[in-house]
């Protein structure tokens, strides 16, 4: 009998789990393979938190899984001592099933070990726990969400004090804690009852006021709401993907007085189905085309789409054609880095000692619109904590003025009160741009292709290749490690002149044939440079089951840019199919 077998029997046998959960267990046990995936691992928490499947088992999000976790994290608390304690926990939740019900959970068990909670009583997004974070001085937080991923997911997101998402150490500290324990159902059910936590003294609720305070700290970031008023006309589509930005999304646009905001009513209300997004991903075309649809009808120029927890932002843009085009993550990363160094420039309010952070895989021209500017660029590893950590040591702890940060994921941040991806903050800014456009008879789309013009053609995608499973993750792990043997061959003849491996912290020079150790920030990537800008990286997803290949290629000429893409993005991705098999 396997492992996997027999950690299923244990569930199955126990006379303190849910009657719920043994009759879905009960219906898989002539399923080897789905027993196998459900079990033979524990749902892995990092970084990011946990993120996974519902559904009964120790790889599943489920209440035992995320009681186990909220467990480990609450008793990270109590080692920090009595008054880390009374800072507490802030807590919010999306649309996603059973969102509402885990949020619960997380916070029956902090009021049980005696740690203070501020929970939302409405789901708000992800921006606005981080923000509540640090408004109310918790020692941390926990959002449930599972993003921009299908319904079938959720997740358990840990955050540290700064209000950014958990980097390595903290996460490996309460990993820590939750292997100590593997008493499932013992933890769930020691917790409180939620009528009982709810009447603790250590239970607080965020209320309307928080959401009038998280709307000032916006406004004071608007660069040109006197250029808002005298668009106020302006048609925009919005949509929430059936998530949590409608509120917060309406409310800013309508206080900085845009007076023609369209949302697409089929996808406005809250619902974790996502009947017209399956997969609600504002990158996606499909899960923009009822936006698109109703741009066209109302003649707007412009549509923005939020992810089901709001930090992560979309765009579709009208054409010169009368066309509309979904915009990339680094298009849109591109136009509010252009238009927030410009604006301020030309206002004589751009800092001294300012500085953008982006990573790794993002569009290599934000180097050359940093420089345009005088402003310093830092690129950093995926995931937003990694920009987080640069406001916390370089603005909030030393002398620096933080600007603007992006993840090619369209994931944005502007100003410093909130230490993640803000789709609002984001929202907010793009319809300012396209007021500021429109005010010189321009669209967004011709701003970027402004910016082309300036500073030359860039054709950049990520594709990513789903396995999935065991058989899948093996597969991924496989693949990578084939990519690392024999560096000093490269990959076929496509001409790459520099690898950085920053899992083994090494840098191999093609060109001199030579490999030496460098002092690369570590993490599971491969990053392939082709001479002066050129480029392409390859990583596992940290998030969902995918190897993702990111790729950029620039010229002064845009189709010579764009052929370019194309000749290497096949080859490359061909080679790595085969790598990973079927």
């Amino acid at each position: 009998m396997s492992l996997a077998k027999k950690i299923y029997e244990v569930w199955l046998n126990d006379p303190d789990m849910d009657q719920e959960t043994k009759a879905e267990l009960l219906s898989i046990k002539d399923d080897t393979d789905e027993i196998e995936d459900r079990f033979y691992k524990n749902l892995s928490f990092g970084t990011a938190g946990l993120r996974g499947i519902l559904g009964a088992g120790t790889n599943r999000m489920n209440y035992y899984t995320v009681a186990r976790a909220a467990d480990g994290f609450a008793r990270y608390y109590l080692d920090k001592g009595e008054e880390f304690c009374q800072r507490g926990l802030a807590i919010s939740y999306d649309s996603r099933h059973f969102s509402r019900e885990f949020a619960e959970l997380v916070g029956r068990i902090f009021v049980t070990y005696g740690i203070r909670v501020v929970f939302s009583e409405v789901l708000r997004p992800t921006p606005m726990l981080s923000f509540a974070i640090r408004h109310y001085n918790c020692g941390g937080g926990v959002m449930i969400t599972a993003s921009h991923n299908p319904k079938m997911y959720n997740g358990f997101k840990a955050y540290g004090e700064d209000g950014g998402q958990f980097g390595a150490e903290p996460a490996e500290i309460v990993l820590n804690k939750m292997n100590e324990r593997d008493d499932f159902a013992n933890i769930l059910n020691s917790a409180q009852s939620f009528e009982e936590a709810q009447k603790s003294e250590l239970w607080q609720e965020m209320g309307d006021e928080f959401d009038k305070v998280y709307n000032e700290m916006l406004l004071d970031l608007a660069i040109n709401p006197e250029v808002v008023k005298k668009q106020k006309d302006l048609a925009i589509a919005y949509t929430p993907l059936y998530g949590t930005g409608l509120r917060p999304v309406k409310r800013i646009l309508d206080t900085l007085g845009f007076e023609n905001i369209f949302i697409v009513e089929e996808q406005s209300e809250p619902n974790g189905d996502f009947p017209t997004a399956p997969y609600p991903n504002p990158e996606e075309r499909d899960a923009m085309k009822l936006g698109i649809e109703l741009a066209e009808e109302k003649e707007a120029d412009l549509l923005i789409a939020t992810d089901p927890d709001a930090d992560r932002t979309g765009v579709a843009v009208r054409t010169s054609d009368d066309d509309f085009v979904v915009l990339t993550g680094n298009q849109i990363g591109l136009l509010i880095m252009e238009y927030i160094l410009g604006q301020k420039t030309k206002k004589g309010i751009l800092p001294d000692n300012s500085f953008c952070v982006t990573t790794i895989v993002s569009s290599k021209l934000t180097r050359k619109i940093a420089a345009h500017y005088n402003t310093d660029l830092t690129e950093v590893l995926t995931g937003f904590k990694n920009i987080a950590e640069q406001i916390l040591e370089r603005d909030e702890n030393g002398d620096e003025h933080f600007q603007f940060g992006f993840e090619e994921s369209i994931g944005y941040l502007v100003g410093t009160d909130v230490r993640d991806k803000d789709a609002v903050v984001a929202v907010m800014i793009i319809a300012e741009m396209a007021a500021v456009a429109a005010e010189e008879n321009k669209t967004l789309y011709d701003k970027l292709i402004e910016i082309f013009e300036k500073y030359g053609y860039a054709s950049e995608v990520t594709v990513s290749l789903e396995r999935t499973g065991i058989k899948g993750a093996e597969q991924i792990s496989n693949a990578m490690s084939a990519l690392r043997e024999n560096k000093l061959e490269g990959i076929g003849d496509l001409p790459i002149t520099q690898l950085k491996d920053f899992q083994d912290n090494e840098v191999t020079d093609l060109v001199t044939g030579t490999t030496e150790k460098s002092n690369l920030p570590q993490s599971n990537v491969l990053l392939y440079e082709l001479g002066d800008l050129d480029w392409f990286a390859v990583r596992p997803s940290g998030t969902e089951p995918k190897l993702k290949i990111y790729l950029g290629f620039y010229d002064e000429d845009e189709q010579v840019a764009a052929e370019n893409l194309e000749k290497n993005k096949d080859f490359v991705v061909n080679y790595i199919e085969e790598l990973l098999g079927e």
